[in-house]
């Protein structure tokens, strides 16, 4: 019998642009992983839209609902263990996750952050990058531990910064390397293709 496919969570706030990019890989084949869940903290998350779109269970956990972070975290472990969840992706999710999730997915939650890791972590990276006259930015995949965008680096993609470029549209042309990118990292887990070793990650 067949190993069964990797079951993904993906958590998001926002409008889920690189949950698209997941979704169109795994309806396109590029990606051979079930999508078992999405998760969000904002209500109103057009992420939660897509995924009923596709006929993908969406929940809102509110963060109101429970007394603090590690808490919130508890609860959004339940609902992986509850739809058998093997590799969590963070898209666009604007809370720091704790030990909590981190402890019992270990090397097993990805994130995606628009530069070249490890420079210009945390928000408004692509401003960051500016203010710092860059010449090439770009996009990083990484395993995620309790620093902010501090994890193992999986996939990186660089992008070129143009005489004129705003934050908006340096912005739009790294997200086209995140589309790309994003599902093939993940494709490269489900593949067990993927091996920690320290700050290192080695692709058998």
């Amino acid at each position: 019998m067949p190993d069964a496919p990797l079951r993904l969570a993906v958590l998001a706030s926002g409008r889920g642009s690189n949950l698209q990019a997941i979704i169109d890989a795994i309806e396109q084949k590029r990606l051979r992983v079930v999508l078992a869940l999405v998760i969000s903290n904002k209500a109103e998350a057009q992420a939660l839209e897509r995924a009923r779109k596709h006929g993908v269970p969406a929940v809102f956990l509110d963060p109101k609902a429970t007394p603090g972070r590690e808490a919130y975290d508890a609860v959004i472990l339940e609902h992986l263990r509850k739809h058998d969840v093997g590799l969590v992706a963070l898209a666009g999710y604007m809370k720091i996750v704790t030990r909590v999730l981190i402890d019992a997915y270990a090397n097993r939650i990805m994130n995606i952050h628009p530069s070249l890791l490890p420079s210009f972590p945390g928000l408004a990276a692509q401003q960051q990058a500016l203010d710092w006259g860059v010449k090439v930015s770009g996009c990083t995949v990484h395993f995620v531990e309790e620093g902010v965008d501090t994890g193992p680096i999986i996939r990186q993609a660089a992008v070129l910064v143009t005489e004129g470029d705003t934050a908006e549209s340096l912005e739009a042309r790294i997200l086209v390397e995140e589309h790309r990118i994003y599902p093939e990292a993940i494709q490269l887990f489900a593949e067990g293709r993927l091996m920690v070793e320290g700050r290192r990650v080695h692709i058998r």
